[in-house]
């Protein structure tokens, strides 16, 4: 039998990777049916109900706006000008307010790739870290090793395989989230203005979420392999969380300028969105046309791709650097 079909064997046979992707269908199919029930299509129906609850909401601030003008003069005799406030206006209640919640798939959509990239980049870490922890802790890889005594093939096989199937998982759940919710939005809500470029964007915003599953899946794998147990993953993984926590509430003691560009959360938002923007507002950029305007610093996809690749490349490769020099006991 070959190395990596032995590897496909072990990796589903596993029933912590039963439990995690029955988990993750679990979840994207109550997103999805969540999403079809919370929503209605719009036609004219809908528009003359919201068109209607909007006229009714005008007509009552305006009598409490008379009512309460009343009361002010009877109340102030002699001081009618304490008294004079603007009366209510129609565009104050738009009727678009008032509309259903509808589900708009060029508007929507990138968020829904986003929630489909984070679950299985979640899903990867976990499987990854577990994939080869697991066997670290129960001596299995000294049995591997015995069977196919070459490390960096093994790790590397194993690493493969993780990846190989997450990629195509990730491919074959995108397009059926894709079919999903063009149907809720055919049926539920709206597909205006979708054009070819708009269906480019988010090919690429799909491929920028399969890039961060394959980075999750890579970096938990690497650093289980690195501490030779499941925990060191999940724990370097709690660590970040309460170090991010840490650099956050000391930036903003220290008075720094962006706080908020020191989370990986936010690089990770940038990365999927293909920016996010942080403004300081303790500072005051003063113009005629739109008077005080904070300073503002933008968090590029760029940069947090390249970030993402370099910490992937450093810790991939020391958990491949320890599998070569390490003793395997």
């Amino acid at each position: 039998m070959s190395l990596a079909r032995a590897e496909t064997r072990r990796l589903f046979r596993r029933r912590f990777t039963s439990v995690i992707l029955i988990s993750v269908l679990l979840i994207l199919a109550a997103t999805a049916v969540g999403s079809f029930f919370s929503t209605e299509k719009v036609g004219e129906t809908q528009i003359a109900a919201a068109k209607a609850e909007a006229e009714a909401n005008y007509q009552e601030a305006v009598k409490t706006v008379a009512a309460d003008k009343q009361r002010c003069l009877t109340e102030n005799p002699g001081n009618a000008a304490a008294c004079d406030w603007p009366d209510p206006s129609p565009s104050d209640y738009d009727y678009t307010w008032y509309m259903p919640e509808t589900f708009n798939l060029r508007a929507e959509y990138p968020t829904m790739i986003t929630l489909l990239a984070v679950v299985l980049a979640g899903a990867a870490f976990l499987i990854g870290a577990s994939f080869v922890g697991s066997e670290w802790n129960s001596g299995g890889m000294m049995n591997l090793l015995l069977w196919r005594p070459r490390r960096l093939q093994v790790l590397g096989t194993k690493l493969a395989v993780l990846l190989g199937w997450f990629t195509g998982l990730t491919l074959l759940l995108g397009a059926l989230w894709t079919g999903i919710f063009t149907f809720i939005a055919t049926s539920r809500g709206t597909t205006e203005k979708m054009t070819g470029g708009v269906w480019q964007s988010f090919g690429l915003t799909g491929l920028r979420g399969l890039a961060l599953v394959v980075v999750a899946g890579a970096v938990g794998f690497a650093m289980a392999s690195l501490g030779r147990h499941t925990g060191m993953a999940l724990g370097a993984l709690v660590g970040l969380g309460a170090l991010q926590i840490g650099v956050y509430i000391m930036a903003q003691l220290a008075g720094a300028k962006y706080p908020e560009a020191w989370l990986a959360p936010m690089w990770a938002y940038a990365w999927m969105f293909k920016e996010f923007e942080v403004f300081d507002y303790n500072s005051c950029n003063f113009s005629a046309d739109s008077g005080c305007e904070p300073d503002k610093f933008v968090l590029t996809w760029q940069v947090t791709g390249v970030s993402l690749a370099v910490v992937t490349v450093l810790i991939v490769g020391a958990s491949l650097w320890a599998m070569r020099r390490r003793d395997i006991t």
